[in-house]
């Protein structure tokens, strides 16, 4: 049972944190879950079944603007950094693994850039790359007029959200079968965080266009990318670039698998993190 508290932060902002660690009782890794776009950051059922299982304390919060958290103008990729750290630090854990789907992809990248003294280790699952010139950052996308908008700045983007429809031929056969059966738990927070309003997508996408804050290629610590094949949402070439340019790391292409269904890696993802920690 995971327990859920507001962490105040130096600059005065409050970030909804939720936490399934037990004082007192050891546990074989921390893993901090950076949550997609967008989401209201409550733990999903699936990554709290795969914790347990593996005596792993999971860790998730919101992103600015996101469930309950706390604005943050302006916000850039590496700013999840600063916040992750409050938050470990609110809750007495020293170091800790990151993991991060789809929008909190890049996020958890950012705590692997930037924590690299208390990250062991970063799992990211059909993660964006970031905004670059070196491939078609926008080919093979379904829907990509957010992001297009977003690139136009933050004004652009909050008129594109005004009429913003999702169009369901982004998510695959396979997709859709997660989403109605393991997965379910994603779709009904999803909904519950589009209801609550688009401000922290928007900041997501803006972010995502621009400069991130940091350097994928100064990434040391070792980088676990988890790409679905027939991803129509965030499209495997984003993964490609990831891993011709993030030295540390390994790519896991599972050709089969959609955005959604990509998820269902997360508890072998898990086990790899163990290994990355386990004493050697």
């Amino acid at each position: 049972m995971e327990t859920k508290q507001d962490v105040e932060l130096r600059d005065g902002r409050r970030l909804v944190a939720y936490d399934t660690g037990v004082r007192d009782q050891p546990q074989a890794l921390t893993v901090v879950w950076h949550h997609g776009s967008p989401q209201t950051g409550a733990p999903l059922e699936p990554l709290l079944a795969a914790a347990a299982a593996r005596n792993i304390r999971l860790v998730t919060y919101a992103r600015p603007s996101y469930g309950g958290s706390s604005p943050n103008p302006g916000r850039d990729v590496a700013s999840a950094a600063a916040d992750v750290a409050q938050v470990v630090d609110a809750l007495g854990v020293d170091r800790f693994a990151v993991m991060g789907a789809s929008g909190g992809g890049p996020h958890a990248l950012a705590c692997a850039a930037i924590l690299a003294d208390r990250v062991i280790g970063a799992v990211t699952l059909a993660s964006l790359a970031p905004f670059t010139e070196d491939f078609e950052w926008y080919g093979g996308m379904v829907s990509p007029d957010g992001l297009h908008a977003a690139a136009e700045g933050r004004a652009s983007r909050e008129r594109f959200a005004e009429t913003e429809e999702f169009d369901e031929s982004s998510f695959t056969p396979e997709d859709w079968a997660a989403l109605s059966s393991t997965w379910a738990s994603l779709g009904r927070d999803a909904g519950q965080a589009g209801a609550a309003g688009p401000d922290g997508l928007i900041d997501d996408d803006v972010a995502f266009v621009r400069p991130w804050g940091f350097d994928v290629t100064a990434i040391t610590i070792p980088v676990l990318l988890v790409q679905g094949g027939q991803d129509r949402v965030v499209p495997s070439a984003h993964a490609d670039w990831l891993v011709r340019n993030a030295p540390s790391s390994e790519l896991w292409l599972r050709p089969r698998d959609g955005h959604v269904s990509v998820l269902d890696a997360c508890p072998v993802a898990m086990d790899w993190l163990l290994a990355v920690a386990r004493p050697r």
